[in-house]
């Protein structure tokens, strides 16, 4: 599709709308998607719904639980070590 040409679609009396096939194609927005609605100057803006809620690292910080002792930076760099050897054997 030229990038140039306009698409349409009508607002039912139910206000659903159908978004053009073509676009929902390169977006690859399938049945179902959950999309985020924003009121902008320029028009109204539709975004996939993330995935997770945006946090920040403080907020999550320490949710893992981990049963394992603690390790030290000796025995991490020398997990770290092992694992790319290991690599560069494959």
């Amino acid at each position: 599709m030229p990038a140039n040409k306009r698409l349409t679609t009508i607002v039912s009396s139910k206000g659903r709308l159908v978004l053009p096939r073509t676009i929902r194609q390169a977006l690859g927005w399938g049945a179902g998607v959950r999309l985020v609605v924003e009121n902008t100057s320029e028009g109204v803006l539709l975004k996939p719904e993330p995935t997770f809620v945006p946090t920040r690292p403080e907020e999550v910080f320490g949710c893992l639980a981990c049963d394992a002792p603690p390790r030290s930076i000796i025995e991490m760099d020398a997990g770290v070590l092992a694992m790319a050897e290991a690599k560069q054997q494959e």
